[in-house]
């Protein structure tokens, strides 16, 4: 029986897409939008942040050195906050869900971006609890994560269903115990969620 339902947040909950502040980027550098990533990338940059080695002000002051930014800190945060959009679960079903299960979040994220995100999107109101990659200084998808997720669900590992877009998180969910499935639009997580026998209506 299941007692806690977990769910990636990135083009699980909200959507989101590098690709608009790539371009915004291209606009403040001598870089070509499709070469961003790529130097961001070389930089480790993103992963100290996202396992919260480093704060905002000095990653941004890092990327702005690795990519000749022409804009200051404030000017920086709404091109790096600007890549969510939709929302894909129906806050129905997060609804019912929190009512009938302790429901959490697993991400790998950063502050700036989750802060952001917070403030935008009061469907995070519904979760119970968080797991960020950037407070337990763990991204997906090391072990740590998935059991600081199992210590905060307050249940057995099998108690747990998990879903995410990426499979190899899948994987390593499946392999910290829990039942997890790949993430492909809400209503194949309802199909997931009904032959399980977890309700939310």
């Amino acid at each position: 029986m299941h007692k806690t339902v977990i769910f990636d947040l990135g083009k699980v909950l909200i959507h989101f897409d590098f690709a608009p502040g790539y371009r915004a980027l291209a606009e403040v550098c001598p870089y070509a939008a499709a070469e961003i990533p790529r130097r961001i990338a070389s930089t480790g940059l993103a992963e100290r942040f996202e396992t919260g080695l480093i704060g905002p002000t000095d990653f941004y002051g890092e990327l702005r050195l690795a990519l000749d930014l022409r804009l200051d800190y404030q000017g920086f945060l709404p091109i790096w906050n600007g890549i969510f959009d939709d929302v894909l679960i129906p806050e129905s079903m997060l609804e019912g869900l929190a009512a009938r299960y302790r429901l959490l979040l697993l991400s790998n994220t950063n502050v700036t971006h989750f802060e952001g995100i917070r403030e935008r999107y009061p469907v995070l109101r519904h979760f119970h609890d968080m797991v960020l990659s950037y407070e337990v200084h763990a991204m997906k998808p090391r072990p740590e994560i998935y059991l600081a997720a199992i210590e905060r669900a307050g249940c057995l590992p099998e108690e747990c269903f998990y879903t995410d877009d990426i499979p190899a998180f899948v994987e390593a969910a499946r392999a910290a115990g829990m039942d997890a499935v790949q993430f492909e639009d809400a209503a194949q997580l309802a199909r997931e969620l009904k032959a399980r026998g977890i309700r939310w209506e």
